[in-house]
Order: structure tokens, then C-alpha cells, then sequence
């Protein structure tokens, strides 16, 4: 049997689902609290409960990260049993982008032996049931291009996560970007 509870964060209510420790499921926040803890019970079939002590620090650490400070999300341990090994593969390569950086997901393509895989990468993020923890959002594509985000708010939530990251999107600064603001002219 696996439950679930709900926490707030700088973006709203959260959700977690848990089985024997390993976190089976999260799930960013929905449009209401009820809106995010009627969706996480169904995608994990869980029940709400309180969260025993290792669940109770990955909340810690996960509102943490989602107020900006630095926090390592890799000791919580994620249950992978039912997803295809393919997005499992993808998944851990996912979680070992750090906060503030990005990948494309034909970086992670060829991290995963074929750059023609990008797609695919794509689709597995797409279905990804642990977002935060397996940070989809610090993937995008080809040249940093913002693409589709299947949590509530779409792109938009994708690019409030990064900003609070601090992630520079679209790579490198451009030969203008760090330039000092013109010189205003004076009446």
C-alpha cells in the first residue's frame, strides 16, 4: 500500500507518495491542494498519511531546493519498479543534473549511447512520476529551446524552477550580455 502527503512550497502545495521508504510518485502543484492530492492518490493509489522520518527529510530538502537554497535531492531513494528501464536510465541521468544546470535532451541521448534517441528522452520525461526529484525541468531542448512541461502551468512553472535554481537558459552569455547598462543621456 503506498501513501501520500501534501506540503507547501514557494509554488504551491506538493505531493509525495511513498511504499516501504522509496518514494513511488511527486507531483507539483495543481491549480488547488485537493486539485494536487486527488491527482498524486490516483497516479500512485495511495491513501493520505503522515510521513515517516525519511520521507519527512526528503519533504525538508525538496522545499528546500524549491526556495532557492542549496540542497542535494540524489540520497532519496526512488522506487523505478514501474517504469519502463529505458526511463529509468533516463531518470538517472536526469538526477544527476545539479541545480542551476541544464541539459538538452540530446545531451542525455548521447549520455545513453545514441544521439538519435533525443525523442524518446523527450517522451520518458514527458511521463516522469518523481518531477523535482528526477528534475525534468533541467532538461530542454536542442539549443536550450523551452519546450512542452506537463506539470500545471506548463513552461511557465518549468522557468520558475529554473530561475529559482538560478539556471541560465539558452547556454552561454552572449559577446553583449555582461556589458554595463548604457550611459543615460542628461537633460
Amino acid at each position: 500500500m503506498a501513501h501520500f502527503s501534501l506540503f507547501p512550497t514557494t509554488l504551491g502545495v506538493c505531493g509525495i507518495a511513498w511504499r516501504r521508504g522509496a518514494v513511488v510518485a511527486t507531483h507539483l502543484p495543481e491549480q488547488t491542494a485537493a486539485a494536487t492530492a486527488a491527482r498524486l492518490a490516483a497516479q500512485a493509489g495511495a491513501s493520505e498519511d503522515q510521513p515517516p522520518p525519511d520521507i519527512r527529510r526528503a519533504i525538508g530538502s525538496i522545499t528546500a531546493l524549491l526556495a532557492g537554497e542549496k540542497a542535494d535531492l540524489n540520497y532519496i531513494v526512488c522506487d523505478f519498479s514501474g517504469v519502463h528501464p529505458f526511463a529509468a536510465k533516463v531518470y538517472l541521468a536526469a538526477r544527476a543534473i545539479p541545480a542551476g544546470e541544464t541539459l538538452t535532451y540530446g545531451d542525455i541521448a548521447v549520455q545513453l549511447g545514441d544521439k538519435r534517441l533525443a525523442q524518446n528522452v523527450g517522451r520518458a520525461l514527458g511521463r516522469n512520476p518523481l518531477p523535482i526529484i528526477v528534475p525534468c525541468h533541467r532538461v530542454l531542448g536542442a539549443n536550450g529551446k523551452l519546450t512542452g512541461f506537463s506539470a500545471y502551468g506548463g513552461v511557465g512553472t518549468k522557468l520558475r524552477m529554473l530561475a529559482i535554481e538560478g539556471a541560465h537558459i539558452g547556454g552561454t552569455a552572449g559577446l553583449f550580455d555582461n556589458l554595463p547598462p548604457p550611459v543615460q543621456p542628461r537633460d
